[in-house]
Protein backbone atom coordinates (compact mmCIF):
# COMPACT_ATOMS: atom_id res chain seq x y z
CA UNK A 1 0.00 0.00 0.00
CA UNK A 2 1.45 3.46 -1.00
CA UNK A 3 1.50 6.21 1.44
CA UNK A 4 -1.24 7.76 -0.33
CA UNK A 5 -3.10 5.29 0.12
CA UNK A 6 -2.56 4.55 3.37
CA UNK A 7 -3.21 8.42 4.24
CA UNK A 8 -6.63 7.98 2.47
CA UNK A 9 -7.51 5.61 4.39
CA UNK A 10 -6.64 7.08 7.83
CA UNK A 11 -8.78 10.24 6.46
CA UNK A 12 -11.69 7.88 6.05
CA UNK A 13 -11.91 6.37 9.45
CA UNK A 14 -10.91 10.33 10.98
CA UNK A 15 -14.16 11.46 9.03
CA UNK A 16 -16.14 7.96 9.61
CA UNK A 17 -19.47 8.79 7.66
CA UNK A 18 -22.46 8.42 9.48
CA UNK A 19 -20.21 9.45 12.98
CA UNK A 20 -22.41 12.27 13.67
CA UNK A 21 -26.07 10.26 13.38
CA UNK A 22 -24.09 7.30 15.39
CA UNK A 23 -23.47 9.98 17.93
CA UNK A 24 -26.90 11.36 18.25
CA UNK A 25 -28.41 7.30 19.27
CA UNK A 26 -25.54 7.24 21.34
CA UNK A 27 -26.48 9.74 23.42
CA UNK A 28 -30.63 9.34 23.07
CA UNK A 29 -29.78 6.02 24.71
CA UNK A 30 -27.92 7.72 27.98
CA UNK A 31 -30.27 9.96 28.43
CA UNK A 32 -33.03 7.74 28.23
CA UNK A 33 -30.87 5.45 31.35
CA UNK A 34 -30.32 8.92 33.09
CA UNK A 35 -33.94 9.42 32.84
CA UNK A 36 -35.16 6.11 33.69
CA UNK A 37 -33.20 6.57 37.10
CA UNK A 38 -34.97 9.76 38.06
CA UNK A 39 -38.46 8.96 36.48
CA UNK A 40 -39.51 6.61 39.04
CA UNK A 41 -39.49 8.43 42.06
CA UNK A 42 -42.77 10.81 40.79
CA UNK A 43 -44.48 7.41 39.69
CA UNK A 44 -44.02 5.69 43.25
CA UNK A 45 -47.37 7.38 44.61
CA UNK A 46 -49.29 5.89 41.84
CA UNK A 47 -47.10 2.30 41.82
CA UNK A 48 -47.74 1.98 45.77
CA UNK A 49 -51.50 2.43 45.04
CA UNK A 50 -51.58 -0.27 42.55
CA UNK A 51 -49.25 -2.95 43.55
CA UNK A 52 -49.46 -2.20 47.52
CA UNK A 53 -45.43 -2.64 48.23
CA UNK A 54 -44.80 -3.15 51.95
CA UNK A 55 -42.39 -0.47 53.09
CA UNK A 56 -39.12 -2.61 52.50
CA UNK A 57 -40.53 -3.62 49.25
CA UNK A 58 -40.69 0.38 48.44
CA UNK A 59 -37.40 0.78 49.26
CA UNK A 60 -36.01 -2.07 46.80
CA UNK A 61 -38.02 -1.09 43.95
CA UNK A 62 -36.24 2.58 44.41
CA UNK A 63 -33.06 1.35 44.99
CA UNK A 64 -32.12 -2.21 43.39
CA UNK A 65 -32.22 -0.43 39.74
CA UNK A 66 -28.87 1.67 40.97
CA UNK A 67 -27.47 -0.91 42.93
CA UNK A 68 -27.34 -3.76 40.20
CA UNK A 69 -26.05 -1.15 37.75
CA UNK A 70 -22.97 0.56 40.32
CA UNK A 71 -22.16 -3.71 40.58
CA UNK A 72 -22.15 -4.52 36.87
CA UNK A 73 -20.42 -1.19 35.05
CA UNK A 74 -17.05 -2.18 35.73
CA UNK A 75 -17.51 -6.02 34.73
CA UNK A 76 -19.63 -4.85 31.61
CA UNK A 77 -17.22 -2.29 30.11
CA UNK A 78 -14.39 -4.87 30.77
CA UNK A 79 -16.76 -7.01 28.65
CA UNK A 80 -17.32 -4.63 25.99
CA UNK A 81 -13.46 -5.09 25.55
CA UNK A 82 -13.89 -8.11 24.96
CA UNK A 83 -16.48 -9.03 22.90
CA UNK A 84 -17.11 -6.14 20.86
CA UNK A 85 -18.61 -2.79 22.58
CA UNK A 86 -20.94 -2.18 19.66
CA UNK A 87 -22.27 -6.21 20.22
CA UNK A 88 -22.94 -5.37 23.57
CA UNK A 89 -24.63 -1.97 23.78
CA UNK A 90 -27.09 -3.70 20.58
CA UNK A 91 -27.86 -6.31 23.11
CA UNK A 92 -28.63 -4.41 25.65
CA UNK A 93 -30.52 -1.99 24.42
CA UNK A 94 -32.90 -4.64 23.31
CA UNK A 95 -32.64 -6.12 26.79
CA UNK A 96 -33.14 -2.91 28.01
CA UNK A 97 -36.43 -2.42 25.81
CA UNK A 98 -37.94 -6.06 26.48
CA UNK A 99 -37.46 -5.59 30.20
CA UNK A 100 -39.33 -2.18 30.16
CA UNK A 101 -42.06 -3.77 28.98
CA UNK A 102 -41.71 -6.40 31.96
CA UNK A 103 -41.73 -3.41 34.18
CA UNK A 104 -44.66 -1.42 32.97
CA UNK A 105 -46.81 -4.75 33.20
CA UNK A 106 -45.80 -5.71 36.71
CA UNK A 107 -48.58 -6.93 38.58
CA UNK A 108 -46.80 -7.77 42.26
CA UNK A 109 -44.05 -5.78 44.24
CA UNK A 110 -41.64 -9.03 44.01
CA UNK A 111 -42.35 -9.07 40.15
CA UNK A 112 -41.03 -4.90 39.91
CA UNK A 113 -38.29 -5.90 41.79
CA UNK A 114 -36.95 -8.74 39.89
CA UNK A 115 -37.74 -6.10 36.51
CA UNK A 116 -36.02 -3.55 38.11
CA UNK A 117 -33.03 -5.61 38.80
CA UNK A 118 -32.77 -6.87 35.03
CA UNK A 119 -32.78 -3.39 34.18
CA UNK A 120 -30.54 -2.63 35.60
CA UNK A 121 -28.32 -5.34 34.28
CA UNK A 122 -29.40 -4.15 30.78
CA UNK A 123 -28.17 -0.24 32.02
CA UNK A 124 -25.02 -1.21 33.12
CA UNK A 125 -24.68 -2.77 29.46
CA UNK A 126 -25.36 0.72 27.52
CA UNK A 127 -23.36 3.44 29.86
CA UNK A 128 -19.70 2.10 29.84
CA UNK A 129 -20.23 1.23 26.23
CA UNK A 130 -21.40 4.33 24.69
CA UNK A 131 -18.56 6.09 26.08
CA UNK A 132 -16.24 3.79 24.41
CA UNK A 133 -17.82 3.71 21.36
CA UNK A 134 -17.23 7.64 20.94
CA UNK A 135 -13.51 6.84 21.78
CA UNK A 136 -14.13 4.74 18.74
CA UNK A 137 -15.71 6.72 16.56
CA UNK A 138 -13.69 10.15 16.87
CA UNK A 139 -10.64 9.83 16.15
CA UNK A 140 -9.89 13.62 15.63
CA UNK A 141 -8.95 14.73 19.53
CA UNK A 142 -10.90 17.77 18.65
CA UNK A 143 -14.45 16.29 17.57
CA UNK A 144 -14.16 13.67 20.39
CA UNK A 145 -14.03 16.90 22.56
CA UNK A 146 -17.54 18.18 21.39
CA UNK A 147 -18.67 14.58 20.94
CA UNK A 148 -18.04 14.07 24.75
CA UNK A 149 -19.54 17.36 25.60
CA UNK A 150 -23.02 16.25 23.97
CA UNK A 151 -22.63 13.13 25.58
CA UNK A 152 -22.00 14.61 28.76
CA UNK A 153 -24.24 16.86 28.56
CA UNK A 154 -27.25 14.34 27.63
CA UNK A 155 -26.10 12.76 30.47
CA UNK A 156 -26.65 15.41 32.61
CA UNK A 157 -29.76 16.85 31.22
CA UNK A 158 -31.68 13.03 31.64
CA UNK A 159 -31.76 14.09 34.94
CA UNK A 160 -33.45 17.18 34.93
CA UNK A 161 -35.59 16.40 31.82
CA UNK A 162 -37.02 12.57 34.36
CA UNK A 163 -39.49 14.73 36.38
CA UNK A 164 -40.69 16.96 33.41
CA UNK A 165 -41.32 13.66 31.37
CA UNK A 166 -42.22 11.59 34.28
CA UNK A 167 -44.80 14.53 35.29
CA UNK A 168 -46.38 14.92 31.57
CA UNK A 169 -47.01 10.83 31.38
CA UNK A 170 -48.28 10.69 34.92
CA UNK A 171 -50.59 13.44 34.35
CA UNK A 172 -51.98 12.05 31.09
CA UNK A 173 -51.31 8.05 31.43
CA UNK A 174 -50.79 5.53 33.75
CA UNK A 175 -47.94 4.89 35.78
CA UNK A 176 -46.26 2.11 33.50
CA UNK A 177 -46.03 4.83 30.85
CA UNK A 178 -43.13 6.07 32.02
CA UNK A 179 -41.39 2.45 31.01
CA UNK A 180 -43.09 2.07 27.81
CA UNK A 181 -41.21 5.53 26.61
CA UNK A 182 -38.14 3.37 26.52
CA UNK A 183 -39.31 1.06 23.71
CA UNK A 184 -38.96 3.64 20.47
CA UNK A 185 -35.85 5.18 21.45
CA UNK A 186 -34.23 1.20 21.69
CA UNK A 187 -35.89 0.35 18.30
CA UNK A 188 -34.21 3.42 16.86
CA UNK A 189 -31.03 2.65 18.58
CA UNK A 190 -30.60 -0.59 17.25
CA UNK A 191 -31.62 -0.23 13.57
CA UNK A 192 -29.23 3.00 13.36
CA UNK A 193 -26.47 1.62 15.14
CA UNK A 194 -26.57 -1.71 13.12
CA UNK A 195 -25.58 0.29 10.48
CA UNK A 196 -23.24 3.46 11.23
CA UNK A 197 -21.54 2.36 14.41
CA UNK A 198 -18.28 0.37 14.27
CA UNK A 199 -17.52 -2.52 16.12
CA UNK A 200 -14.81 -2.02 18.42
CA UNK A 201 -12.65 -4.00 20.64
CA UNK A 202 -9.88 -5.33 22.62
CA UNK A 203 -7.87 -7.20 19.99
CA UNK A 204 -5.77 -9.49 22.69
CA UNK A 205 -8.44 -9.27 25.58
CA UNK A 206 -7.54 -12.41 27.32
CA UNK A 207 -10.52 -14.37 29.38
CA UNK A 208 -13.62 -12.89 31.13
CA UNK A 209 -12.58 -13.76 34.37
CA UNK A 210 -16.23 -14.66 36.25
CA UNK A 211 -14.22 -14.95 39.68
CA UNK A 212 -13.77 -11.05 39.59
CA UNK A 213 -17.11 -10.52 37.83
CA UNK A 214 -18.51 -11.76 41.12
CA UNK A 215 -15.98 -10.01 43.34
CA UNK A 216 -17.06 -6.67 41.80
CA UNK A 217 -20.54 -7.43 42.05
CA UNK A 218 -20.62 -8.37 45.65
CA UNK A 219 -18.37 -5.34 46.94
CA UNK A 220 -20.33 -2.40 45.03
CA UNK A 221 -23.55 -3.65 45.92
CA UNK A 222 -22.44 -4.40 49.67
CA UNK A 223 -20.97 -0.67 49.84
CA UNK A 224 -23.71 0.78 48.16
CA UNK A 225 -26.76 -1.22 50.19
CA UNK A 226 -24.74 0.17 53.24
CA UNK A 227 -24.18 3.88 52.50
CA UNK A 228 -28.02 3.96 51.01
CA UNK A 229 -29.45 1.99 53.49
CA UNK A 230 -27.69 3.77 56.49
CA UNK A 231 -28.28 7.14 55.46
CA UNK A 232 -32.39 6.27 55.57
CA UNK A 233 -32.79 4.02 58.83
CA UNK A 234 -29.05 4.93 60.27
CA UNK A 235 -26.83 2.27 61.76
CA UNK A 236 -27.73 -1.68 62.26
CA UNK A 237 -26.36 -4.49 62.27
CA UNK A 238 -27.15 -5.70 58.83
CA UNK A 239 -25.51 -2.56 57.49
CA UNK A 240 -22.38 -3.05 58.77
CA UNK A 241 -22.14 -6.98 57.43
CA UNK A 242 -23.00 -5.35 54.49
CA UNK A 243 -19.90 -2.89 54.42
CA UNK A 244 -17.38 -5.17 55.85
CA UNK A 245 -18.49 -7.68 52.87
CA UNK A 246 -18.57 -5.24 50.63
CA UNK A 247 -15.19 -3.76 51.56
CA UNK A 248 -13.58 -7.27 51.70
CA UNK A 249 -14.37 -8.13 48.54
CA UNK A 250 -13.45 -5.33 47.13
CA UNK A 251 -10.05 -4.93 48.20
CA UNK A 252 -10.06 -9.26 46.68
CA UNK A 253 -10.96 -7.82 43.79
CA UNK A 254 -8.10 -5.24 43.63
CA UNK A 255 -5.92 -7.80 44.42
CA UNK A 256 -7.04 -10.40 42.08
CA UNK A 257 -6.61 -7.79 39.46
CA UNK A 258 -2.89 -7.28 40.06
CA UNK A 259 -1.91 -10.79 39.67
CA UNK A 260 -3.79 -11.68 36.60
CA UNK A 261 -2.23 -11.60 33.46
CA UNK A 262 -5.40 -10.11 31.84
CA UNK A 263 -7.53 -8.58 34.26
CA UNK A 264 -10.57 -7.66 34.16
CA UNK A 265 -9.88 -3.79 35.51
CA UNK A 266 -5.92 -2.87 35.10
CA UNK A 267 -5.65 -1.25 37.99
CA UNK A 268 -2.38 0.29 36.82
CA UNK A 269 -4.60 3.11 35.25
CA UNK A 270 -4.52 4.43 38.04
CA UNK A 271 -0.78 5.49 38.44
CA UNK A 272 -1.81 8.16 36.06
CA UNK A 273 -1.99 11.47 37.44
CA UNK A 274 -4.74 12.57 35.05
CA UNK A 275 -6.90 9.35 35.05
CA UNK A 276 -6.99 9.29 38.88
CA UNK A 277 -7.61 13.08 39.74
CA UNK A 278 -10.67 12.68 36.67
CA UNK A 279 -12.17 10.00 38.63
CA UNK A 280 -11.99 11.41 42.05
CA UNK A 281 -12.84 14.98 40.87
CA UNK A 282 -15.88 13.08 39.59
CA UNK A 283 -16.78 11.16 42.80
CA UNK A 284 -16.46 13.89 44.89
CA UNK A 285 -18.65 16.37 42.42
CA UNK A 286 -21.67 13.88 42.39
CA UNK A 287 -21.12 13.72 46.67
CA UNK A 288 -21.22 16.78 46.47
CA UNK A 289 -24.44 17.59 44.66
CA UNK A 290 -26.52 14.28 44.63
CA UNK A 291 -27.91 14.89 48.30
CA UNK A 292 -29.14 18.09 47.07
CA UNK A 293 -30.80 17.44 44.00
CA UNK A 294 -32.39 14.52 45.59
CA UNK A 295 -34.06 16.40 48.22
CA UNK A 296 -34.55 19.88 46.15
CA UNK A 297 -37.54 18.16 44.26
CA UNK A 298 -39.55 18.03 47.66
CA UNK A 299 -38.36 21.46 48.31
CA UNK A 300 -40.39 22.20 45.50
CA UNK A 301 -43.24 19.95 45.07
CA UNK A 302 -43.72 19.90 49.32
CA UNK A 303 -42.43 23.54 50.78
CA UNK A 304 -43.04 25.69 47.93
CA UNK A 305 -46.54 23.58 46.73
CA UNK A 306 -45.43 22.90 42.43
CA UNK A 307 -46.57 20.17 40.83
CA UNK A 308 -44.40 17.20 39.38
CA UNK A 309 -44.33 18.89 35.80
CA UNK A 310 -43.60 22.78 37.50
CA UNK A 311 -40.69 21.16 39.91
CA UNK A 312 -39.28 19.63 36.89
CA UNK A 313 -39.46 22.52 34.98
CA UNK A 314 -38.16 24.34 37.77
CA UNK A 315 -35.13 22.44 37.48
CA UNK A 316 -34.19 23.10 33.46
CA UNK A 317 -31.77 25.82 34.11
CA UNK A 318 -29.18 22.96 35.80
CA UNK A 319 -29.64 21.08 31.91
CA UNK A 320 -29.32 23.95 29.64
CA UNK A 321 -26.46 25.18 31.76
CA UNK A 322 -24.76 21.99 31.73
CA UNK A 323 -25.46 21.26 27.96
CA UNK A 324 -23.80 24.81 27.21
CA UNK A 325 -20.86 24.52 28.80
CA UNK A 326 -20.65 20.84 27.35
CA UNK A 327 -20.35 21.72 24.09
CA UNK A 328 -17.43 24.22 24.82
CA UNK A 329 -15.72 22.61 27.25
CA UNK A 330 -12.74 20.95 25.19
CA UNK A 331 -12.33 24.37 22.86
CA UNK A 332 -11.81 26.38 26.59
CA UNK A 333 -9.94 23.74 28.02
CA UNK A 334 -7.60 24.12 25.55
CA UNK A 335 -7.39 27.58 24.98
CA UNK A 336 -6.91 27.65 28.87
CA UNK A 337 -6.16 24.63 30.86
CA UNK A 338 -7.70 21.41 32.18
CA UNK A 339 -7.04 22.01 35.46
CA UNK A 340 -8.43 25.26 35.39
CA UNK A 341 -11.20 24.77 33.48
CA UNK A 342 -12.03 21.49 35.74
CA UNK A 343 -11.23 23.56 39.33
CA UNK A 344 -12.86 26.18 38.14
CA UNK A 345 -16.48 24.96 37.22
CA UNK A 346 -16.42 22.32 40.00
CA UNK A 347 -15.46 26.24 42.09
CA UNK A 348 -18.92 27.87 40.27
CA UNK A 349 -20.87 24.58 41.64
CA UNK A 350 -19.69 24.94 45.23
CA UNK A 351 -20.43 28.76 45.17
CA UNK A 352 -23.70 28.64 43.51
CA UNK A 353 -24.52 25.64 46.42
CA UNK A 354 -23.08 28.00 49.29
CA UNK A 355 -25.98 30.62 47.59
CA UNK A 356 -28.40 28.17 48.35
CA UNK A 357 -27.60 28.13 52.11
CA UNK A 358 -29.89 31.48 52.35
CA UNK A 359 -32.91 29.91 50.96
CA UNK A 360 -36.05 29.97 53.08
CA UNK A 361 -39.71 28.40 52.27
CA UNK A 362 -40.71 32.02 50.39
CA UNK A 363 -37.92 32.32 48.38
CA UNK A 364 -38.43 33.57 44.78
CA UNK A 365 -37.58 31.54 42.28
CA UNK A 366 -34.86 34.26 40.39
CA UNK A 367 -32.39 33.10 43.30
CA UNK A 368 -32.84 29.27 42.93
CA UNK A 369 -32.85 29.57 38.75
CA UNK A 370 -29.85 31.12 38.54
CA UNK A 371 -27.87 28.96 41.37
CA UNK A 372 -28.96 26.11 38.99
CA UNK A 373 -27.80 27.39 35.67
CA UNK A 374 -24.45 28.01 37.61
CA UNK A 375 -24.21 24.53 38.74
CA UNK A 376 -24.99 23.36 35.55
CA UNK A 377 -22.90 25.59 33.28
CA UNK A 378 -19.98 24.43 36.62
CA UNK A 379 -21.06 20.76 35.93
CA UNK A 380 -20.91 20.98 32.40
CA UNK A 381 -17.45 22.17 32.45
CA UNK A 382 -15.68 19.62 35.35
CA UNK A 383 -17.64 16.56 33.56
CA UNK A 384 -17.04 16.90 30.27
CA UNK A 385 -13.37 17.45 30.45
CA UNK A 386 -12.60 15.11 32.80
CA UNK A 387 -14.47 12.01 30.72
CA UNK A 388 -11.50 13.37 27.76
CA UNK A 389 -8.97 13.25 30.25
CA UNK A 390 -10.10 9.59 31.54
CA UNK A 391 -10.87 8.56 27.88
CA UNK A 392 -7.37 9.74 26.50
CA UNK A 393 -5.20 8.72 29.19
CA UNK A 394 -6.01 5.01 28.46
CA UNK A 395 -5.31 2.64 25.24
CA UNK A 396 -7.80 2.13 22.98
CA UNK A 397 -8.20 -1.59 23.77
CA UNK A 398 -9.02 -0.23 27.62
CA UNK A 399 -11.51 2.35 26.70
CA UNK A 400 -14.85 0.49 28.01
CA UNK A 401 -12.99 -0.60 31.59
CA UNK A 402 -12.07 3.17 31.87
CA UNK A 403 -15.07 4.20 30.69
CA UNK A 404 -16.77 2.19 33.64
CA UNK A 405 -14.56 3.21 36.14
CA UNK A 406 -15.91 6.92 35.32
CA UNK A 407 -19.63 5.64 35.59
CA UNK A 408 -18.81 3.52 38.54
CA UNK A 409 -17.58 6.93 40.25
CA UNK A 410 -20.85 8.49 39.81
CA UNK A 411 -22.67 6.18 41.19
CA UNK A 412 -20.79 5.78 44.26
CA UNK A 413 -20.76 9.32 44.09
CA UNK A 414 -24.11 9.57 44.68
CA UNK A 415 -24.99 6.56 46.89
CA UNK A 416 -22.07 8.69 49.31
CA UNK A 417 -23.91 11.95 48.49
CA UNK A 418 -27.36 10.92 49.23
CA UNK A 419 -26.50 8.86 52.38
CA UNK A 420 -23.98 11.52 54.23
CA UNK A 421 -26.10 15.16 53.21
CA UNK A 422 -29.52 13.30 53.31
CA UNK A 423 -28.45 11.95 56.59
CA UNK A 424 -27.83 15.80 57.81
CA UNK A 425 -31.43 16.88 55.87
CA UNK A 426 -33.21 13.64 57.84
CA UNK A 427 -31.38 14.46 60.89
CA UNK A 428 -32.60 18.27 61.26
CA UNK A 429 -35.73 17.30 59.98
CA UNK A 430 -36.61 15.01 62.84
CA UNK A 431 -35.58 17.60 65.61
CA UNK A 432 -38.46 19.62 64.73
CA UNK A 433 -41.05 20.04 67.94
CA UNK A 434 -44.46 19.25 66.84
CA UNK A 435 -47.33 22.14 67.65
CA UNK A 436 -49.11 21.78 71.03
CA UNK A 437 -52.56 19.55 70.17
CA UNK A 438 -50.75 17.13 67.48
CA UNK A 439 -51.59 13.39 68.72
CA UNK A 440 -48.28 11.26 69.52
CA UNK A 441 -49.23 8.98 66.59
CA UNK A 442 -49.60 11.21 64.26
CA UNK A 443 -46.78 13.12 65.28
CA UNK A 444 -44.43 9.94 64.74
CA UNK A 445 -45.85 10.19 61.45
CA UNK A 446 -45.00 13.44 60.70
CA UNK A 447 -41.18 13.34 61.88
CA UNK A 448 -40.81 10.40 59.54
CA UNK A 449 -40.59 12.73 56.76
CA UNK A 450 -41.78 16.16 55.08
CA UNK A 451 -44.65 13.73 52.83
CA UNK A 452 -45.70 12.02 55.91
CA UNK A 453 -46.20 15.47 58.01
CA UNK A 454 -48.15 16.43 55.14
CA UNK A 455 -50.40 13.61 54.59
CA UNK A 456 -50.40 13.38 58.99
CA UNK A 457 -51.87 16.73 59.16
CA UNK A 458 -54.75 15.89 56.69
CA UNK A 459 -57.07 14.28 59.84
CA UNK A 460 -56.23 17.76 62.12
CA UNK A 461 -58.34 20.86 62.45
CA UNK A 462 -57.04 23.44 59.88
CA UNK A 463 -55.23 25.45 62.84
CA UNK A 464 -53.05 22.64 64.17
CA UNK A 465 -52.98 21.15 60.74
CA UNK A 466 -51.11 24.20 59.39
CA UNK A 467 -48.78 24.76 62.71
CA UNK A 468 -47.37 21.39 61.96
CA UNK A 469 -46.96 21.51 58.02
CA UNK A 470 -45.06 24.83 59.03
CA UNK A 471 -43.03 23.82 61.73
CA UNK A 472 -41.83 20.26 59.54
CA UNK A 473 -41.65 22.81 56.37
CA UNK A 474 -38.85 24.52 58.63
CA UNK A 475 -37.26 22.01 59.89
CA UNK A 476 -36.55 20.32 56.49
CA UNK A 477 -35.36 23.65 54.69
CA UNK A 478 -32.91 24.48 57.87
CA UNK A 479 -32.04 21.02 56.84
CA UNK A 480 -31.29 21.55 53.27
CA UNK A 481 -29.29 24.81 54.12
CA UNK A 482 -27.22 23.17 56.23
CA UNK A 483 -26.52 20.04 53.13
CA UNK A 484 -26.45 22.65 51.16
CA UNK A 485 -23.50 23.91 53.34
CA UNK A 486 -22.03 20.99 53.19
CA UNK A 487 -21.75 20.45 49.37
CA UNK A 488 -20.63 23.87 48.95
CA UNK A 489 -17.49 22.53 50.99
CA UNK A 490 -16.94 19.66 49.29
CA UNK A 491 -16.86 21.20 46.07
CA UNK A 492 -14.68 23.74 46.88
CA UNK A 493 -12.41 21.06 48.54
CA UNK A 494 -12.25 19.57 45.21
CA UNK A 495 -12.03 22.31 43.00
CA UNK A 496 -8.67 22.97 45.14
CA UNK A 497 -7.80 19.26 44.91
CA UNK A 498 -8.16 19.09 40.95
CA UNK A 499 -5.81 22.05 40.78
CA UNK A 500 -2.87 19.77 41.91
CA UNK A 501 -3.72 16.75 40.50
CA UNK A 502 -4.48 17.91 37.04
CA UNK A 503 -1.40 19.61 37.15
CA UNK A 504 0.25 19.85 33.62
CA UNK A 505 -2.78 17.65 32.06
CA UNK A 506 -3.53 18.89 28.50
CA UNK A 507 -6.26 17.39 25.87
CA UNK A 508 -4.85 16.04 22.63
CA UNK A 509 -4.54 18.81 19.92
CA UNK A 510 -3.10 16.82 16.81
CA UNK A 511 -4.95 14.07 14.73
CA UNK A 512 -4.82 10.90 16.67
CA UNK A 513 -4.63 7.78 14.34
CA UNK A 514 -6.26 4.96 14.87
Amino acid sequence: MTRTDQLAKETEVLRRPGRWLALAVLVLAVLLVAVDATVLGLATPFLSEDLKPTGTQLLWIGDVYSFVIAGLLVSMGSLGDRIGRKKLLLTGATAFGAVSVLNAYATSPEMMIAARALLGVAGATLMPSTLALIRNLFHDPRERSLAIGIWGAMASAGAAVGPVVGGFLLEHFWWGSVFLINLPVMVVLVLVGMRYIPESKNPAPGPWDLPSVALSLIGMIGVVYAVKEAAAHGLRTDMAVAAVIGAAALAWFVRRQLRLDAPLLDMRLFHHRGFSGAVLADLLTILGLSGLVFFLSQFLQLVQGRSPLEAGLAELPAAVGAVTAGLIAGNVARRFSVRSVVSGGLAAVGLALAALTLLDRSSGYPMLGASLLVVGVGAGFAFTVTADVILSSVPHEQAGAASAVSETAYELGAALGIAVLGSIVTGVYSDFVSPRGVPAATSAAAHESLGGAVEASAGLPDATAGALVTAAQDAFVEGLRIAAGAGAAVLLATAVAAWFLLRGQKLEEGVEHP
